[in-house]
């Protein structure tokens, strides 16, 4: 692969402290490659830095978003590969050398994170409970949904910017995407570096519901019958349960075990045609895309 056809997208709030030395890290590593610093509206130094040190830098007029940044690196890269990472240097650019080599093979490989160290507990339970709920979404295992460092064919990341939230969420939404799509995914291990300063914006309660809702979000536009068949099977379940317990202590059919069994049809029909159209969107698109 050329080393020409690589684009590094980093979106970058306030990281005047760290983005210099990402910077000048990645340009000593892979002298041929394309870096783009999307300025998510900074009020610090970190225009000036990522440019002195030889970055592209694309501004946003005020504060969009992480999702955002990358939406808006994807739209100037030129490069046939694009590599998403972080500017605050967690992620080691000694590793998009591992990435390469899966291409194009893959549509896409994504560094997962290692646990090192002593783990927080409440995030590490959180992440694993996203993980699982992706996989049983995509019918594949993920092994890190929202791991930021990643590897993505450029054509085929275009594709899905529709689907991108503005939020940090964006690797939850583009990893189901291309699952559910029906593209190459690889997980390679990787070890991230700690944080030297500043912190994360992340918050655990707030952004681990709104992945929740995006897994939700994504698995009713690609595949609703994973959700639909569930709860109607739950409905079903309740409703035979109340139903034996009134038949044995009343030796009646109640209108409450009616109701829940209607309700688990209703369900079942709605993700029936709700997988119909679903699967008539995505003719449409593939038409659309060729």
């Amino acid at each position: 692969m050329n080393k020409t056809d690589i684009s590094i997208i980093i979106p970058a709030y306030n990281e005047s402290a760290s983005i210099g030395k990402v910077i000048d890290k990645i340009r000593s590593l892979y002298p041929d490659f394309e870096i783009i610093v999307i300025n998510d509206g900074s009020t610090d130094d970190t225009v000036n830095t990522a440019r002195q040190s030889g970055a592209i830098v694309y501004s946003h007029p005020y504060n969009m978003g992480n999702g955002a940044a990358i939406k808006s690196g994807v739209r100037i890269a030129s490069g046939e590969i694009l590599v998403f990472m972080d500017g605050d240097g967690q992620h080691d650019p000694e590793n998009i050398r591992e990435f390469l080599p899966y291409f194009p093979d893959y549509d896409m490989v994504v560094g997962a994170r290692q646990k090192s160290g002593k783990p927080h507990s409440v995030r590490s339970l959180g992440n694993s409970i996203l993980n699982r709920l992706a996989t049983y979404v995509a019918k594949f295992r993920v092994v890190d949904l929202t791991s930021g460092f990643r590897a993505v064919k450029a054509d085929i990341a275009r594709k899905f910017l529709f689907l991108l939230p503005n939020t940090y969420s964006y690797p939850t939404t583009i990893t189901l995407g291309f699952l559910r799509d029906g593209r190459s995914v690889k997980y390679i291990p990787i070890t991230q570096i700690r944080r030297q300063t500043g912190k994360s914006e992340i918050k655990i309660i707030r952004d681990g519901l709104k992945f929740i809702m995006i897994i939700t979000k994504i698995c009713t536009l690609y595949s609703p019958l994973r959700i639909f068949l569930p709860v109607s099977f739950l409905m079903f379940v309740i409703g035979l349960a109340y139903y034996i317990y009134t038949y044995i202590t009343a030796g009646r059919f109640t209108n409450m075990s009616a109701l829940l069994f209607t309700t688990s049809i209703i369900i079942f029909m709605m993700g029936l045609v709700s997988e119909q159209v679903s699967q008539l969107r995505y003719d449409k698109n593939e038409g659309d895309r060729i």
